[in-house]
């Protein structure tokens, strides 16, 4: 649903399957996060989980 939101509203993003790619599950790991998805924006904190009051945010 974050990567819907994400497409729908023109908020461009860069994926990385943790299925496919395991050294971003040990990162996220490393980083204290225990579910996905996680959003990284660059001026704020992590948006874990679909939230789409803050990925409205993004979209300003």
């Amino acid at each position: 649903m974050t990567k819907r939101y994400l497409k729908e509203h023109n908020i461009n993003f860069e994926e990385h399957n943790i299925n496919q790619e395991p050294k971003y599950l040990d990162m996220l790991k490393e980083q204290g996060f225990q579910s996905v998805p996680v959003v990284m924006p660059e001026n704020s904190d992590p948006i874990v989980g679909f939230r789409p009051d803050s990925l409205k945010e993004l979209a300003n």
